[in-house]
């Protein structure tokens, strides 16, 4: 069994201005008809990113760039039925062999760039929807062990296979008034 390692990461919404230049005229270029196009900003313990989130044919896609502006995935939202039956089993079985109780909070595909997998051909894969054997299903999950429900951040492999599990911080919601 993995043991998790804990992820402070807090992901909240930013202006257009305060995005990095190099990624603004990125989706400028590329991203001509999506559709509630909104800008976040992800501060990590180590390390800062950005991500795009917007609508396009229907899909649900973030695209995360560094501080710099540049590409690292892409990411789709997904449905347990988006997932090969194979997979998705594999995935299940993971999840109940190390959980008592789990719930599935999202669902993300993700396409990465690699050294051998340029950024133009990650976009491209995404906005296909291809099903390859280097994508990545990443699950935000509120999972029960030894009677404390957490949530926790899992990655698993085009065939299901696990890679790795983070305990998360939940949602903020500083904007809401009790």
């Amino acid at each position: 069994m993995a043991t998790a390692q804990n992820k402070y990461e807090r992901e909240h919404r930013i202006r257009k201005v305060q995005f990095p230049e190099i990624a603004l005229e990125y989706i400028s270029e590329k991203l001509d008809d999506a559709k509630r196009t909104r800008f976040y900003k992800e501060i990590d313990s180590s390390t800062i990113s950005y991500k795009a989130k917007f609508k396009k044919d229907r899909l649900w896609y973030g695209i995360e760039f560094d501080k710099k502006g540049a590409i690292e995935n892409v990411e789709i939202a997904v449905k347990p039925v988006d997932i090969p039956d194979d997979a998705f089993a594999a995935i299940n079985s993971y999840l109940s062999n190390n959980f008592t109780k789990y719930k599935i909070r999202k669902m993300r595909q993700q396409y990465w760039v690699t050294e051998m997998i340029t950024v133009e051909e990650t976009v491209k894969n995404a906005f296909q929807n291809l099903m390859l054997p280097t994508i990545n299903y990443e699950l935000i999950i509120k999972g029960k062990k030894d009677k404390k429900s957490e949530q926790y951040e899992t990655l698993f492999d085009s065939e299901g296979n696990f890679k790795s599990i983070r305990k998360s911080l939940p949602p903020n919601y500083d904007h809401v008034l009790y």
